[in-house]
């Protein structure tokens, strides 16, 4: 149960990240509100690197690293960019979806396909993340699927849920070939820096920016670093697309943060959606 335990961790880092990000930096554009927790956390992954013995390292890890690198931030920047324009409990729900899309890329990539609780789990959890997104006054067979085409940051989180899928795999592929630390800890302090050295090299961001709002931007950079280890130590204890189910558990809390932060709507349904996650959840837990 302990991949469970770190899984749950996981969901509340990225829950607590996303409503960080969009109530103190939703005003900044998203290369910027990407970049924040960046620079707060590289520390934090530089200082503890050093700590972590060098594991044996398998023929995959390279170029696993290194595709992942460009993917990661692609995913990042879209992340902010659908938090930034659309309400969290609007956008955020999407992320559901990236279970479904794993079951193809982890049987392409990692070559794992789920028992049919664990498909049975990840089928509540996406139904879940449909009566999520209902309004009750407007509310046909497919508005849900339709308000995507109507909200770009839904349209842009959906994106993302499939751009995770494949990241989550290619992570998980090069912690077998190396150990969960040192892929969670070498990858984002590397990625990181890459990925700010990009930003300021196209004139994205100019560094001085960053002197504002330190406190908030290590709490933003916090979360990021909790939300990369348990993600990479949890991911190399059980099938990718279990895990990253139960990761989807930010949808109910960003959900709650919704209603008590931003103070969102037709909170009701997406409690109930979410608590049909929760138990795909419990059944992935239990079969799986």
């Amino acid at each position: 149960m302990t991949w469970l335990i770190l899984s749950l961790l996981t969901a509340l880092a990225v829950s607590g990240q996303d409503a960080c990000m969009k109530k103190f930096f939703s005003g900044r554009t998203a290369v910027e509100m990407c970049v924040y927790p960046m620079i707060y956390s590289l520390p934090l992954f530089m200082a503890v690197a050093v700590l972590i013995p060098f594991p044996p390292i398998g023929p995959n890890f390279l170029w696993c690293f290194l595709v992942s690198i460009p993917l990661n931030g692609v995913s990042f920047v879209l992340h902010m960019k659908a938090i930034k324009i659309s309400p969290l409990s609007l956008t955020v729900p999407y992320l559901a979806f990236t279970p479904v899309f794993m079951i193809l890329t982890a049987w392409l990539v990692l070559d794992e396909m789920p028992g049919m609780a664990g498909i049975a789990g990840i089928l509540i959890i996406c139904c879940g993340g449909y009566i999520l997104n209902i309004d009750p006054g407007k509310w046909r067979l497919f508005s849900p699927f339709l308000s995507v085409f109507r909200e770009s940051g839904s349209r842009i989180m959906l994106f993302v849920a499939f751009l995770y899928s494949f990241g989550s795999v290619l992570g998980k592929k090069a912690i077998l070939d190396s150990s969960p630390l040192f892929f969670a800890l070498t990858f984002f302090a590397l990625s990181n820096l890459i990925l700010i050295c990009f930003f300021c090299i196209t004139g994205q961001i100019r560094l001085r920016t960053f002197r504002k709002d330190m406190r908030k931007g290590l709490a933003a950079g916090v979360f990021l670093f909790t939300h990369a280890i348990c993600h990479g130590w949890a991911i190399s204890m059980i099938q990718a697309s279990y895990m990253i189910s139960v990761k989807r558990l930010s949808v109910v809390f960003s959900v709650i943060c919704g209603k008590l932060i931003f103070r969102e709507e037709n909170i009701a349904f997406r409690l109930s959606g979410a608590v049909l996650m929760l138990a795909g959840t419990v059944l992935i837990t239990l079969r799986g």
